[in-house]
């Protein structure tokens, strides 16, 4: 991915899509292809709404203002679950799909946490203000009076209930209600400009944000932990050429589901980033992976806890 100049430290990075890394890191995640073609589609639309001019004008031209609900709606998603479900990756990643759909390039901007600040009068709030700023100026340069958008930007913020929780709770601090009325601004004015950027938002804590930023969000998708077929698929992928039979398979699909002392299974984080290297590394260097082996290192793991969002 490319790297640009970034504003101030606020971002963690500026990254240009399409990307072919991008590309191949979104192809991997399974089971959400309903939520990568909804979201694709819903970001293509906010950022670039010319493709849904034509839509409706080749087929529901005599229906006036049917598009107007879509159109209209605040450039903002939020993708909300427990820890591990692939939230952040398909947030990271989804651009791909919708610079090359669009055939435009699309801008990445990830919020760094560090936008918090140190908790200094004001602070929180220009840096939240800038970002959007920034946000802004990039998407306007890629504005189009008529026609197709030039490109378009999407402003990532991560553990965004870090940023934008609730200003109903009685222990907030001035310092971040301003900043969440600061990030329901930044909202605002993306909307109201026009212009060809839209803005993400991953949590662990959906009660936990501010009711008007809930409110104002064009989608919220909500993300679980992989079912027995979707764990089955991630497995099957990177052990069946390795030797697991349909039986190996299936018993390391039950060895990371529910079980009797817990009600929960393995999130896809723990099956791709702690169960696989567990078991290669296991067998490395002295000899090749033992279904058998696998699935008793499978029953030792303990899967990541689920998220209270109380």
């Amino acid at each position: 991915m490319s790297q640009h100049a970034t504003s101030q430290g606020v971002f963690e990075r500026s990254l240009t899509l399409p990307d072919a890394d991008a590309q191949t890191r979104l192809a991997r995640l399974v089971g959400m292809d309903e939520k990568i073609k909804r979201l694709a589609n819903m970001l293509g639309v906010l950022i670039n709404p010319d493709g849904l001019h034509k839509w409706h004008g080749k087929h529901h031209a005599d229906a006036a203002g049917l598009i107007d609900t879509v159109i209209r709606r605040p450039p903002l998603v939020v993708l909300a679950g427990d820890v591990g479900s692939g939230k952040t990756e398909l947030a990271e990643t989804i651009g791909d799909m919708v610079a090359r759909q669009q055939d435009i390039d699309i801008t990445l901007l990830p919020l760094s946490l560090s936008s918090r600040g140190q908790g200094r009068v004001g602070e929180m709030t220009q840096l939240v203000s800038g970002a959007f700023e920034f946000a802004f100026n990039e998407a306007n340069k890629l504005k189009s009076a008529k026609g197709s958008a030039r490109g378009g930007v999407i402003l990532l913020v991560d553990e965004a209930d870090a940023l934008a929780q609730s200003r109903e709770s009685e222990q907030m601090h001035h310092e971040d209600r301003a900043g969440v009325n600061a990030f329901i601004r930044g909202i605002d004015r993306l909307a109201n400009s026009g212009v060809p950027a839209a803005v993400l938002m991953c949590t662990n804590r959906l009660n936990a944000l501010d009711p008007a930023v809930r409110r104002r969000a064009a989608d919220i998708l909500v993300f679980e932990r992989p079912d027995a077929a979707q764990r089955h698929e991630v497995l099957s992928r990177r052990l069946e050429s390795a030797g697991f039979s349909k039986a190996n398979l299936q018993e390391l699909v039950e060895a990371t589901g529910t079980q009797r002392d817990r009600a929960y299974g393995f999130t896809y984080s723990d099956l791709t980033q702690r169960l696989l290297p567990t078991i290669i590394l296991d067998a490395y260097p002295d000899g090749p992976i033992r279904p058998a082996r696998a699935i008793e290192l499978a029953r030792t793991i303990a899967p990541t806890p689920p998220f209270r969002d109380a």
